[in-house]
């Protein structure tokens, strides 16, 4: 009786964290469930033919020496009338097989190191888009470039909770650029180059189908991440660093388009933007004085 009651109260406390799992759950997956989700960049493809090597290359050897494994078990069991014989070894044999994986793993760390410096750190081609980012509790403030695809000025200096972007005033580069808040809009086939900034705490650029993971740190900017979509889609980038309580729903949707798609949205988004600048703008000029003549009556 105890233990069938025991198993009820198990029962019933699984069912309960199961009923928290979708509103912690990540991006929803249907395709690749029991493998890597696929990969959706230029970059990434080259990470994934690292990865397969390493993975072949690990089967390979654990087939072989499990193989071996198994025939000195079998070929060398204990037998009636047999007694045991001890072996010293082959220092060749140890030689060999202490040689050979450590030349492996120093082939594989350079061509992996060489991999990172040329996809992952080397600077971004002229011809990207340049978007910045700047992480905070509990998500991502993005700044996109307008229709003369100039960013405006910025500082490392000015960043602050009144000035998420650390935007100097008074540049005329950043008339048009638009905002947007945990929605990130690329065009297919373009490099893109996220500048990386948090305003708070540690958090991570986390893009699974980029093959893409970079900490933004508090005071240091982060240029060199870029990047090339190969097919659009709508995908999912979040925090992988624990960064606070709401660090779960730090998520942030990134929607590949066509390049048609991606001119048209920022035509009307820069346009947008233009008109809330120079409605501010016009906001904060000073009142003209009650007693000043009408312009036409003044201009005889």
């Amino acid at each position: 009786m105890k233990r069938s009651f025991r198993a009820a109260w198990i029962l019933l406390a699984c069912l309960f964290l199961l009923a928290l799992v979708p509103a912690a759950s990540a991006e929803i997956r249907d395709t690749n469930l029991w493998w890597i989700p696929e990969v959706v960049t230029k970059g990434g493809e080259k990470i994934d033919r690292l990865f397969y090597l390493i993975f072949w290359l690990t089967f390979a050897v654990f087939v072989l020496t499990q193989s071996v494994f198994l025939y000195f078990i079998i070929a060398y069991r204990r037998k009636r009338g047999v007694p045991a014989h001890y072996s010293h070894g082959n220092n060749r044999l140890e030689i060999v097989w202490t040689t050979l994986p450590a030349l492996i793993f120093i082939v594989l760390g350079v061509y992996s190191n060489r991999l990172w410096n040329r996809e992952l750190r080397a600077p971004a081609p002229a011809d990207s888009i340049k978007i910045d980012i700047v992480a905070y509790q509990y998500g991502w403030h993005i700044r996109n470039p307008g229709r003369d695809g100039k960013l405006g000025e910025f500082s490392q200096a000015n960043l602050s909770k009144d000035n998420w972007f650390g935007l100097t005033e008074g540049d005329a580069d950043g008339n048009d650029d638009y905002q947007s808040e945990n929605v990130l809009t690329i065009p297919v086939g373009r490099n893109v180059n996220i500048v990386l900034r948090s305003l708070d705490v540690i958090h991570a650029f986390y893009v699974p189908v980029f093959r893409m993971y970079q900490d933004t740190v508090p005071g240091r900017q982060i240029d060199w991440v870029w990047f090339q979509a190969t097919r659009t889609g709508n995908f999912e980038l979040a925090c992988s660093q624990l960064c606070g309580s709401g660090h779960y729903n730090m998520k942030a949707k990134i929607n590949i388009v066509t390049q048609e798609e991606y001119d048209t949205l920022v035509a009307e988004k820069s346009k947008a933007a233009l008109m809330q600048k120079l409605q501010k703008n016009a906001a904060s000029l000073p009142p003209p004085p009650v007693d000043a003549p009408p312009a036409a009556v003044a201009a005889k």
